[in-house]
């Protein structure tokens, strides 16, 4: 199964997408992760990615998009993956279709991760980090609803909501139940 994992900062997608991973037998990848592991690797693309991160900018899409094709490219993911952190953006999704495209697949569901603002804005906030200030995190929330909302209508063809309220294994019960929802009625 080839997934990607969408919503707002704080609904929880990083930690479904490594129980979904798992409980379906994929490998969870993560954008952050990849930047992490290029980063200290000094790759080519680690060593780009690097010089944004260093300023503070956004990595430009080339170099996430060749950290993931990259990813994509290992034998363990050639049957499936779990996506998380791309696509963020519209540019960002038609370089993951060329890339499974060059591959000879395509994506079989995006799973949109929906909550209230609130219950984000106090998940964040109850994790205590220096950064997660309410004004960064209503910030990210507007970046958020800005850049990738767009993506819930290029994906409306194979876009499942799951409601990310509630404990971790409550939240994965409702996405492998859309799931398998959705793989009954393609037939």
């Amino acid at each position: 199964m080839r997934l990607v994992l969408i919503g707002p900062p704080g609904v929880g997608k990083g930690t479904q997408a490594a129980v979904l991973g798992e409980r379906l037998g994929v490998p969870h990848v993560s954008t952050g992760d990849l930047f992490r592991e290029h980063v200290a690797r000094r790759t080519p693309l680690g060593r780009d990615a690097q010089r944004y991160l260093d300023t503070g900018e956004l990595v430009p899409d080339h170099v996430t998009g060749g950290m993931v094709r990259d990813r994509l490219a290992h034998p363990d993911a050639r049957h499936g993956f779990v996506l998380d952190g791309f696509p963020r953006t519209l540019p960002q999704a038609r370089e993951l279709a060329a890339i499974l495209n060059a591959a000879g697949s395509v994506l079989d569901a995006v799973l949109e991760f929906t909550a209230p603002e609130e219950a984000v804005v106090a998940r964040l906030l109850g994790r205590g980090r220096p950064d997660d200030t309410e004004d960064v995190i209503r910030h990210r929330q507007r970046v958020y609803q800005h850049q990738t909302a767009p993506l819930l209508a290029h994906y409306s063809a194979i876009l499942l909501t799951v409601d990310a309220v509630g404990p971790v294994e409550d939240v994965t019960m409702r996405a492998l139940a859309v799931l398998s929802d959705a793989q009954r009625r393609a037939g």
